[in-house]
């Protein structure tokens, strides 16, 4: 935005197709083309990408095959943003928002669809019976802290991430006011694990999950080339014994593989060989 912009009555869309996604993202849903997506054997099909959002969900079924659910097995296909295969015929059909992640069951006798990154925690954590409190006051912190940190994520990735890295001008502004609410995030995050081991009270549920892929992004990868220096990140204490903990689960460093192309990673999972294979 310039200096002296005046919105009008009406906004309009104009395309900046030299902006990062200016040339894809529209203000309108729905499909651009055709295309059908992929689809293995097993009970899980997962469309998704090896982001924060992603992550998520391939932790999750890590987990659960690690804790001996055999029946949580699953594909995981790469859907590649930039190359806007999130607006495929396939895709919208099972996420109409057009973001990753999605996920389609088919273990039962129609196929259930899925999207929203903690809707697919919750309904994974109350098919199988892990990782999330049944009743009283420990399920109730576990769905706080699940929806708060989904509450959180814009802020961080298309709030700060775009200002600090994407946007064509820095705008201090902008960058000023996402900053101080990503910092704010981490406080409320600091102050509760210093109280508690995990988010949820003395168990390890999808509520640590959830909140973990977006904290570990800042903490461990130095989000958007800088983030992690400029919102000095690491005088968060509790939260980095809490992150150190739980990158330390071998359920947690092979779900963080998927759907990540390069070296060492992992673009398409069909079976635990494919992660064994760069482990």
């Amino acid at each position: 935005m310039s200096e002296g912009y005046v919105p009008p009555p009406v906004w309009q869309w104009k395309p900046k197709p030299d902006a990062p996604f200016g040339g894809m993202n529209r203000p309108v849903s729905g499909a651009t083309h055709e295309r059908d997506l992929p689809r293995g054997q097993h009970p899980f099909q997962l469309y998704s990408l090896g982001s924060p959002n992603g992550q998520k969900v391939t932790v999750m079924f890590e987990e659960l095959l690690a804790a001996g659910h055999d029946d949580a097995e699953y594909d995981a296909w790469m859907i590649n943003i930039m190359e806007g295969e999130q607006f495929g015929s396939g895709f919208v059909a099972i996420n109409p928002n057009s973001k990753i992640p999605a996920l389609v069951d088919c273990s039962g006798p129609e196929d259930i669809h899925l999207f929203e990154s903690g809707a697919m925690l919750v309904y994974l954590a109350e098919k199988f019976g892990a990782f999330m409190p049944t009743s009283g006051k420990a399920r109730a912190e576990c769905l706080s802290w699940l929806f708060w940190q989904m509450s959180n994520a814009p802020s961080m990735g298309g709030g700060f991430g775009h200002f600090y890295m994407g946007a064509p001008v820095k705008i201090e502004y902008a960058i000023d006011r996402y900053a101080m609410e990503t910092k704010r995030i981490f406080d409320v995050a600091d102050r509760r694990l210093a109280e508690s081991e995990w988010f949820a009270g003395d168990s390890y549920s999808i509520a640590d999950m959830v909140n973990f892929t977006w904290l570990h992004f800042f903490h461990s990868e130095n989000a958007y080339g800088g983030g992690n220096q400029f919102l000095d990140i690491p005088s968060y204490k509790n939260v980095d014994r809490w992150v150190r903990a739980i990158k330390a689960r071998v359920p947690v460093q092979r779900g963080l593989l998927v759907n990540r192309p390069g070296e060492g990673r992992v673009a398409h999972r069909h079976s635990a060989a494919d992660i064994d294979a760069v482990l």
